[in-house]
């Protein structure tokens, strides 16, 4: 498959792409060098606005704005970037913890996880977000990331980065509920670590595997489908966009490569497309 520029971004951390369908825009963040960017892919036109901290991830909300999980709590934004109210903080108990990865359900609850932000110990949990309701639904988490829902709503995938795990929970869309934790794919025999996923209309995961330089798709059995051999060796999160939802837009980072690496790949930190041939699926919304 061709990977495409779709924009040479060169985020120090990019990560969250999502695609607004009321737009007909792309939205995702800098992590580190915090920012919410924006693509208009009819015009080319982008856009960038400044973060106050730390961002991890970003949904889409029922009112037409976003919701941001930063470093302090999960703020409403607006699609300029905006701050406004918080809907969650971080735990008290755990003051060096932030958010990180985080994606709805088809209920309008916000999953989202956190994770140390200065030592890689299992300090961070799951959380589940119903309104301003925050409830824990796992711990002992390394690096939460690969948030998705299986089409039919019966599956949650989660990964744990530095476990170089990823994990499929039985998940209960009316109550809201996950069990029976499994490994999907265990990534320890790769140089890449499991990122951002997407979900395709055929229930297929698409993970981006991070200093792994690749997009890797599986099956809902846990069998690799497919390989995207990214420009980059820091592939950091995926989703479905364009009216049809049939390009996949990759995000990637330029942290921590050396003077050497970033020569060697000069496109570190873009914003890629791939037309794969499978269509994605629909965001869902806060609804809180």
């Amino acid at each position: 498959m061709n990977v495409e520029v779709a924009v040479a971004a060169a985020n120090t951390l990019g990560e969250c792409p999502l695609w607004c369908d009321r737009t007909e825009k792309l939205y995702w963040v800098d992590g580190r060098a915090p920012a919410l960017h924006t693509l208009d892919p009819a015009t080319g036109e982008t856009a960038g606005f400044p973060m106050p901290e730390t961002i991890g991830s970003i949904c889409l909300t029922n009112d037409g704005g976003l919701l941001g999980a930063m470093m302090t709590g999960v703020f409403r934004l607006s699609l300029k970037g905006k701050v406004g109210e918080a809907v969650a903080w971080r735990e008290p108990d755990q003051p060096d913890n932030r958010f990180n990865d985080g994606r709805c359900d088809r209920r309008g609850r916000f999953w989202v996880g956190t994770m140390n932000d200065k030592a890689r110990i299992p300090t961070g949990n799951l959380w589940r977000l119903d309104g301003r309701d925050a409830v824990r639904m796992a711990g002992d988490i390394i690096v939460p990331n690969s948030l998705a829902f299986s089409p039919d709503d019966r599956t949650l995938y989660l990964s744990d980065t530095y476990r170089h795990e990823i994990y499929a929970y039985d998940f209960d869309l009316d109550d809201g509920a996950i069990s029976n934790r499994r490994l999907f794919s265990d990534l320890h025999d790769r140089p890449g670590r499991p990122d951002g996923s997407a979900i395709d209309a055929e229930g297929c995961l698409w993970n981006a595997e991070y200093a792994g330089g690749r997009v890797v798709r599986y099956r809902p059995d846990g069998r690799i489908d497919r390989v995207i051999e990214m420009p980059v060796s820091q592939p950091s999160c995926c989703c479905f966009g364009g009216r049809d939802l049939d390009e996949l837009y990759i995000t990637s980072a330029r942290q921590r490569l050396s003077p050497g690496e970033l020569e060697a790949q000069p496109l570190a930190g873009a914003l890629f497309v791939v037309r794969p041939g499978v269509k994605g699926l629909p965001e869902a919304r806060f609804a809180g």
